[in-house]
């Protein structure tokens, strides 16, 4: 956290929450929990971009388990080929994908109630939705957060200094200090680099 801090100063006005995002998404994973995530434009690139890290190794080796290994190694030689290529993942969905999903539900019923509607259909009662909207009031995203909290999921927010609708929805706001949609975006992804560097960290770390 110094370093991130020293590399974005502006970030430590923010540090609280951050740090409280790591500790959820830890405690969430660890009960079997998942991470889904929603975004527009630029912040749906950036809801890509976690999934990329979360689902696969990001700065640590993830091997699979040795049991896992071992069957895999017993069905011959598909089996044997993948079995040292598989990485353990934490599991994330972006809902800002399945295209053909999204544009047949805006065609037959609304646009901005998709993401509420793959989260109906993906989320559970403990897994975590994370929203990236710079303004805080994108409709897609302020309707998936009031789903979440109707079904029991929890709610961060990456969003800029006002926060928006969502932050009052969120159970975790991070404000940050800009309201300029790049600013804020340049902004959010060195936090989820940092967090998904701790998430792996508390994972995956090999033990004493």
């Amino acid at each position: 956290m110094e370093k991130l801090i020293a590399r974005y100063p502006a970030l430590n006005e923010v540090k609280k929450e951050i740090i409280a995002t790591v500790d959820l998404l830890c405690a969430t994973y660890e009960c079997g929990g998942k991470l889904l995530l929603c975004g527009n434009g630029g912040s749906a690139a950036d809801c890509d971009h976690i999934v990329g890290e979360l689902m696969k190794s990001f700065k640590m080796k993830r091997p699979i388990s040795n049991e896992l290994y071992s069957a895999l190694n017993s069905m011959g030689e598909d089996g044997q080929f993948i079995a040292p290529l598989l990485e353990r993942p934490m599991t994330a969905i972006s809902l800002c994908e399945h295209n053909s999903l999204s544009t047949a539900y805006g065609n037959d019923r609304c646009s901005d109630a998709v993401f509420a509607q793959q989260l109906l259909g993906y989320g559970n009662e403990g897994d975590v939705l994370l929203a990236l909207t710079t303004s805080g009031n994108s409709k897609n995203c302020v309707y998936a957060a009031t789903l979440a909290k109707a079904m029991g999921i929890r709610m961060v927010s990456i969003t800029g200094s006002e926060g928006g609708k969502i932050a009052a929805l969120s159970d975790i706001s991070i404000k940050l200090p800009e309201k300029e949609t790049y600013l804020v975006q340049e902004l959010t992804l060195p936090i989820y680099h940092y967090i998904c560097a701790e998430l792996e960290k508390h994972f995956f770390s090999p033990k004493e």
